[in-house]
């Protein structure tokens, strides 16, 4: 099975005519996703790729039934593109805009909350569900992400879009596949984090172990250490850390507005700590990462 998406999803893709949008709708439709809409203001009644462009969103609606929405416009126009798709309570929303201004971020992440809608991101390059859909760009084109991302039991969550293909291919390299993978952004303010994500990982019964990318910056690790503490879980839990160059590089950062080191507790050894006194098996290396999936010591 899968979490949050499957072969039955319909997409609706916001921004569907800018230049992003065009090519990972293009990659979806030929991953065997169902764009169902575009929405891009000014645009209605063109097509990307054969599929209809409307000038909002309640028009998309009024035409296609739409289970998860893609929203790539710029940065200013964020807050108001996910007001407009959370009033309309379509479930599942994926980000993939970068360098939405936080307070903007916090306040579509509030509503969403009241509304039952699950946000994805900002700055994610989405999720796949192997051999079924994809839900953004992660992946990239459809035959690149057929052979990166192999059907099988793993979930992946990363805070890094190109980290969770890379992981997905190292996998698939050692004969693991993926249940799904979720990109879950780099911001410092995201949509989910791996706790919130891990409740959809244990109640799908296919899904065996999880493997996490993290970086340095912001308390997510932490957030999940607390989790597994107080409820456990039944999942193998795998995590690599990047960054622990960051140590002996002071003032040096990842590219991602997530990964800045504010805290002693951010850094990349802290994060390590704690997330193995909570029972994840963190791997040294990102190739140790499917022999401690596999049970390896």
């Amino acid at each position: 099975m899968s979490i949050l998406i499957d072969a039955s999803t319909r997409i609706l893709i916001l921004g569907i005519t800018g230049r992003e949008a065009v090519s990972f709708t293009r990659d979806t439709l030929d991953y065997g996703g169902l764009v169902v809409a575009g929405v891009t203001p000014g645009r209605g009644g063109r097509d990307v790729h054969g599929v209809p462009v409307y000038d909002t969103v309640k028009a998309a609606l009024a035409e296609h039934a739409v289970d998860a929405v893609v929203i790539a416009v710029p940065p200013p126009a964020v807050r108001d593109a996910a007001f407009e798709c959370i009033t309309y309570a379509i479930p599942l929303m994926v980000i993939v805009t970068e360098r939405v201004p936080r307070l903007d971020v916090a306040q579509v992440v509030e509503f969403a909350a009241s509304k039952a809608v699950r946000i994805i991101g900002p700055n994610s390059m989405g999720l796949i569900a192997p051999g079924k859909t994809k839900v953004g760009s992660v992946g990239g084109p459809a035959v690149d992400a057929v052979k990166s991302f192999a059907p099988g039991g793993v979930g992946i969550m990363s805070r890094s879009g190109g980290m969770t293909t890379e992981l997905a291919s190292l996998l698939a390299q050692n004969g693991q596949g993926v249940s799904t993978a979720v990109s879950i952004g780099g911001d410092p303010i995201v949509g989910s984090s791996f706790a919130d994500l891990l409740p959809f990982f244990e109640a799908d019964p296919e899904t065996e172990a999880i493997v996490t990318f993290s970086e340095p910056g912001g308390g997510m690790e932490a957030e999940l250490a607390e989790r597994l503490r107080t409820a456990g879980t039944r999942l193998r839990i795998v995590s690599f850390i990047a960054g622990d160059f960051m140590a002996e590089m002071p003032g040096v950062r990842f590219g991602h507005a997530g990964s800045l080191v504010q805290r002693e507790e951010d850094s990349a050894a802290a994060k390590a700590a704690l997330l193995r006194a909570a029972g994840v098996l963190v791997a040294e290396q990102l190739a140790d990462v499917p022999g401690l999936v596999s049970g390896g010591d």
